[in-house]
């Protein structure tokens, strides 16, 4: 009873203050997110005690993965581009400005179509303290208030964020419980979250399969899923061999750990004789380990043989499936069949194949000739992001400020009335 109150009574603030930042112009939230990126740059020193402390205790606990503790580390570096992510959101149009629909109707009724605030926006998410940083900033700019809930791991490490951040916006005039955060470990305050349908506007599961299944499961809220990233490359026969290997060793290697980066390499059977051993023994290298089906186990045997459910499994590790196909109609089969609809990317120097595959797969960000790492709200230009959604309705891929607003009719009128 203490959780759910407990959680309702943050829920509940947050609506308040929700009413309150809807008045304020862009201009003084502007002000307020950059007060923000500047302490957080001011006070990193703190941050980083408290992570560095969460940390090295996730590490002494045989039940958290390596790959988890990866995505709990802050660095100096970290912390620079936190803040440089929320002043790219400051530099952003408000997206509460926008009317993109404004007509008067021959009885002289005029009706424009605005961008308005959710409300409150309740955010689970896992590990990553970035995050933290990342919705408070678009839930502000975009006017909105916000519920946090963050894994357990680095809960003192988010709470420390939190509380940097309200200091500095709150200096600016922006209510002060804008931002709540649960730091409840209790699992069941995610459950008690999803059931305030009156509170809280709409929520966002940010984390692997488990987390988001349990939100869709126990919400009356409506939720915006992001999905996990089961992500494919395809090297088709026409690639060019160093642009494929420069971009299969991106997509797998350079931050195992996130859901851009690629599980599954598909080769053209045409090239595999080739190509595969170059590929594969770079991968080696680079201490991933492969799990590859029978074909591909001919041309290089060392490598672990791949199951079915390899073909579906988000790793977030140094574990690669390889799989040889036939054409580009396989490869497009294999993806749609086994991706989350999230990031998918084919090597190739055939622009018919190019577009046969950005037509044909069902993902929300659909690469030729790119590694699919670069599927984030900061690279795409939002500044930061809320999430990657892998739905199709209100909104799919990086979700940067507009996906944080819907929409409302203001109609003016001078006494009309309907006949």
């Amino acid at each position: 009873m203490f959780m759910k109150d407990h959680v309702t009574k943050q829920a509940r603030r947050a609506k308040e203050a929700s009413r309150i930042l809807a008045t304020l112009s862009g201009d003084e939230r502007n002000a307020a997110l950059s007060a923000m990126a500047d302490a957080l740059e001011a006070r990193q020193d703190e941050i980083l005690e408290v992570n560095e402390r969460e940390v090295q205790a996730a590490r002494e606990k045989s039940s958290v993965r390596q790959n988890m503790v990866d995505r709990m580390i802050l660095t100096p570096q970290r912390i620079r581009d936190m803040s440089e992510g929320i002043r790219q959101v400051v530099k952003l149009p408000d997206p509460l400005e926008k009317v993109d629909f404004d007509i008067t109707r021959p009885n002289g009724l005029k009706i424009r179509r605005a961008r308005v605030p959710f409300g409150v926006v309740g955010i689970v998410f896992e590990s990553r303290p970035n995050v933290t940083a990342d919705a408070i900033a678009l839930c502000l700019k975009s006017g909105n208030a916000c519920l946090l809930r963050g894994g357990s791991e680095v809960v003192r490490t988010n709470k420390t964020i939190v509380e940097i951040m309200r200091d500095a916006a709150v200096a600016h005039g922006v209510p002060e419980k804008f931002v709540e955060f649960i730091s409840i470990l209790d699992r069941d305050a995610i459950v008690v979250m999803c059931r305030l349908r009156k509170l809280i506007d709409v929520i966002i599961p940010r984390g692997g399969a488990g987390l988001i299944s349990r939100v869709i499961e126990h919400s009356t809220v409506p939720v915006i899923e992001t999905g996990t990233g089961v992500c494919h490359t395809f090297v088709d026969k026409s690639a060019d061999f160093d642009m494929a290997l420069k971009i299969c060793m991106n997509a797998k290697v350079q931050r195992p750990s996130v859901c851009n980066a690629m599980e599954t390499l598909l080769i053209h059977r045409d090239i595999a004789e080739e190509f595969l051993p170059k590929v594969a023994r770079s991968m080696i290298d680079a201490k991933v380990e492969l799990r590859g089906d029978e074909d591909c186990l001919k041309i290089f045997p060392d490598m672990n043989s791949a199951t079915d459910n390899d073909w579906a499994t988000e790793y977030n590790d140094l574990i690669l499936s390889v799989k040889i196909v036939d054409d580009l109609d396989a490869a497009i089969d294999h993806i749609n069949r086994y991706g989350t609809q999230h990031s998918e990317s084919i090597v190739t120097r055939d622009e018919e194949s190019a577009k046969k595959f950005q037509v044909l797969v069902d993902a929300a960000a659909v690469y030729v000739n790119a590694s699919t790492r670069f599927t984030d709200g900061f690279e795409f230009g939002f500044g930061a992001e809320i999430g990657i959604s892998t739905q199709k309705l209100h909104a799919r891929g990086p979700m940067g400020l507009e996906a944080l607003t819907t929409m409302k009719y203001l109609v003016d009128g001078d006494g009309q009335i309907r006949g």
